[in-house]
């Protein structure tokens, strides 16, 4: 640093003293704005894989940030994602039949949806949508997860989760059942 800098001062801390936390996330309602239910990727950072890495490991990793989804990335550049029912459900299974390979074989670029199969919103119609919209396009596509990008349609910016917007709506989603999760997302809009 080149300037000086004077140090701050110092006190005590009362015997009453709190740590600082932040309020209760607010409920969403069907009219709330669409960006309320919006995970923000230019203010949270995107989980990401290699495609190289083993579906193990996929796994390990969302267990441990409590995802069900990771954007599988090459030299910085998305060239997939994978789910939890990517790992969990059948793929696995008829992948290891048709190829003879084991479990621990599997790599991510094995069971990912390639970048090509994707879709996104644009964050200009986000930007003026609700929550209701954003349920009714992932119901329509028939998909627990629905990406948004920027202006240039170039970066990916955000993400929609129909567990996320459930849970914030107040109701409760089985992860593993689509079906369900939007029948219960609409019993929650109708309230």
């Amino acid at each position: 640093m080149s300037r000086d800098y004077p140090a701050l001062e110092h006190h005590r801390l009362p015997a009453s003293t709190r740590v600082a936390s932040p309020p209760p996330a607010a409920g969403l309602v069907p009219e709330s704005p669409a960006l309320e239910a919006m995970t923000d990727l230019r203010r949270i950072a995107a989980a990401t894989i290699a495609p190289d890495r083993t579906i193990e490991e996929c796994n390990a990793v969302m267990l441990a940030r409590a995802i069900r989804l990771l954007f599988v990335e090459d030299a910085g550049r998305v060239v997939g994602v994978i789910t939890a029912t990517d790992l969990l459900g059948e793929k696995p299974v008829r992948f290891m039949r048709e190829r003879g390979v084991r479990h621990h074989e599997i790599l991510v670029s094995d069971l990912m949806t390639t970048a090509s199969a994707l879709e996104a919103l644009d964050l200009q119609s986000v930007l003026h949508a609700q929550v209701g919209h954003v349920v009714a396009t992932l119901k329509a596509a028939g998909r627990q997860h629905t990406f948004v990008t920027d202006e240039a349609g170039t970066r990916i910016c955000g993400l929609f989760s129909a567990t996320h917007i459930a849970r914030r709506l107040g109701t409760e989603v089985p992860t593993h059942e689509v079906a369900a999760s939007f029948a219960q997302i609409e019993a929650a809009l109708s309230r």
